[in-house]
């Protein structure tokens, strides 16, 4: 049209398809709003596609049998968005089919029609088709006259209208523009009109917890997708995405803070100087009051980019740190008695902090020769799998572990010999020997790992593609970090009130049986303590659990299905944050909301019932003490 004319000029393009074969009888012919796919049904089952992509050079695509061999097609048609393509028989089928990309098809174009969704089948042949104006809502009426109101996506009969009584049956049938009605029509111009009322019927148990095949994805998926920018989009209203995103960042966090907060909490209360801890158990509970919110802020605008810029150097201190620290208290030990008793209190405690300071140093110096050594020289690169081998990090995750084995076994075999020795050599020359062995338990615990690294990837095991994979910056190392940060604080105050509590004569008693301080925290105090330790754990998760503002603004609320460390997540509190200022009330969103509310309360009430439970077995078997 012509702005300034108002004139109107309509320019027609034609274009001659192959031909069909001869005496081939054509049902229904169907052609996508951007001329693009044509599609030809025959009565004799047999579906034609065009490829018309090309108006000049028009092909054959696909002959296609979406029915089973003597069944006669008596439907053929689109639903909203020209995706679903529904397929309906004389034997009461009514199946949906998806134009999808298949590796190996026999067709011109690489794409098949492929049966995504087998709906209930009527009891006689299908005779009329209505798809809905807004949805992915259809009805269908058999020859006999019945009506069925369906929805494609949950796959579920919405409502039955029974046959008419000694009346003909329909020969079209309609839904309302808003799908609150239907509308059938006799032969005779007679037709019925009903209400109808059906808020929600994309929901069912499998939607919202199980595999669905959406359009436009290759194979059934938990997918959550509350909306887009089309008239014709289809909802994905699945909670499992977010529930594993829950478990998901609560694991990580968890991983961080438990061995932290406890091992922070056993060395308070056992081990550090009344004076120290007098100011440092405050210090912890006031972190407990930090604002979640902020947390999130310091995580998303100041955390992220910088673990972004130097991910090598912080997955390598993850490792450093512990080794470095553990290397010093054995290195404690070679320290004269009497000099050891002057520094003991505020000194000590400092000195952790200047071996935790050098230990960044040495891992900011060393990063790119050991980036090189493990990852390739680019940590991204190898994270992607285009670059290195999966067997060094290997090495690096499985050498904790494999020294936890090593050093349970050396005790079980030799572990009191030896202790026994050393008790007769002098402190330094003890405390060589103890560095020796530690070493050598180290050492041991390294070459095991080696081989069952190298024997993971002798059967194509890989960690990348899965622990680890595509780097983002918003991801689950970062929320790790920052909510075990949170999570923290309960843990061990908690955790350090429950060993604070155990009496003191228990304690008294086993140093005074030849017991050593370490010996006395971890086979008498925390024993006796567990009820409390473990309800503070159980509590931290809960937090976890239940965080919102840090999952918000720093996990990047990707909804999937991935352990990725190095990629985002969608929790269901962060979930409920986001959607609910979209949500209509009383729609389909809104109430899909209120569920996963009630999912998260169930998730802490069967996590806080059971750490009753458990916490009730410890405190009872520690009464008996």
């Amino acid at each position: 049209m012509n702005l300034l004319t108002r004139r109107m000029r309509t320019e027609v393009t034609s274009a001659t398809l192959p031909v069909l074969p001869p005496g081939t009888p054509v049902v229904s012919v169907l052609m996508t709003s951007a001329a693009d796919q044509i599609y030809v049904g025959a009565r004799d089952g047999r579906v034609f596609r065009y490829d018309s992509r090309n108006p000049d050079r028009a092909e054959l695509a696909e002959i296609a049998q979406p029915l089973p061999a003597g069944v006669e097609l008596t439907v053929l048609s689109f639903l909203i968005g020209e995706q679903s393509l529904v397929v309906g028989g004389n034997n009461g089928a009514v199946d949906i089919f998806l134009r999808l990309q298949r590796a190996g098809a026999r067709t011109t174009d690489g794409y098949a029609l492929v049966r995504a969704h087998a709906l209930e089948p009527h009891r006689s042949a299908v005779a009329a088709f209505g798809a809905s104006q807004r949805g992915k809502m259809l009805i269908t009426a058999d020859v006999t006259g019945e009506i069925w109101l369906r929805h494609a996506t949950s796959e579920q009969v919405v409502l039955r209208l029974p046959a008419p009584r000694g009346g003909q049956p329909y020969e079209s049938v309609a839904l309302a523009p808003r799908d609150d009605g239907v509308l059938a029509m006799a032969p005779g111009g007679a037709g019925r009109f009903w209400t109808v009322d059906a808020p929600h019927p994309e929901t069912t148990w499998k939607s919202i917890f199980g595999k669905i095949w959406y359009e436009g994805f290759d194979s059934p998926s938990y997918t959550w997708q509350s909306s887009s920018g089309t008239d014709s989009f289809e909802p994905k209203l699945s909670l499992v995405p977010l529930i594993f995103g829950t478990i998901k960042a609560t694991i990580y966090s968890l991983l961080f803070a438990v061995p932290i907060a406890l091992l922070g909490a056993i060395y308070t209360s056992e081990f550090l100087h009344r004076r120290v801890r007098n100011t440092v158990k405050p210090v912890m509970e006031m972190m407990a009051s930090l604002p979640s919110v902020v947390l999130g802020f310091i995580a998303a605008l100041i955390l992220a980019p910088v673990v972004e810029a130097w991910i090598a150097a912080v997955m390598i201190a993850f490792f450093a740190i512990p080794g470095a620290l553990a290397a010093a208290a054995f290195l404690w030990q070679a320290i004269p008695p009497h000099a050891a008793r002057r520094l003991e209190g505020v000194p000590k405690f400092l000195l952790f902090f200047v071996v935790l300071v050098l230990t960044v140093l040495a891992v900011i110096w060393w990063t790119p020769a050991l980036e090189r050594m493990f990852f390739a020289g680019d940590l991204r690169a190898w994270a992607d799998g285009t670059a290195g081998s999966g067997v060094p990090f290997l090495i690096i995750l499985l050498t904790p572990l494999a020294l936890v084995a090593v050093s349970l076994v050396a005790g079980r075999t030799i572990g009191e010999r030896v202790n026994v020795a050393l008790r007769a050599l002098p402190p330094f020359a003890a405390a060589g020997v103890d560095l020796a062995r530690a070493l050598a338990q180290f050492l041991l615990a390294v070459l095991l790992a080696y081989a069952l690294a190298r024997t993971f990837a002798a059967f194509g095991g890989d960690v990348r593609g899965g622990l680890v994979d595509t780097y983002v910056q918003r991801n689950t190392l970062v929320v790790g970090f920052v909510m075990g940060f949170a999570v923290i604080p309960i843990i061990y105050t908690i955790a350090e009130d429950a060993l604070n509590s155990v009496p003191e004569h228990l304690r008294a008693a086993s140093l005074a049986c030849g017991a050593t301080p370490w010996q006395t925290a971890i086979s008498v105090i925390l024993p006796t303590a567990m009820s409390g330790v473990f309800a503070g754990v159980m509590i931290g998760m809960g937090r976890a659990v239940g965080e919102t503002m840090i999952v918000v603004m720093a996990a990047g609320n990707t909804p999937i299905l991935d352990w990725n460390l190095f990629n985002g997540l969608r929790a269901l509190s962060a979930n409920i944050a986001v959607e609910l200022p979209e949500a209509v009330k009383d729609g389909t969103l809104y109430r899909m909301l209120f569920l996963a509310a009630l999912a998260l309360f169930v998730m802490t009430f069967v996590l806080n019932t059971f750490a009753e439970i458990v916490r009730l077995r410890f405190r009872k078997r520690a009464a008996q003490l």
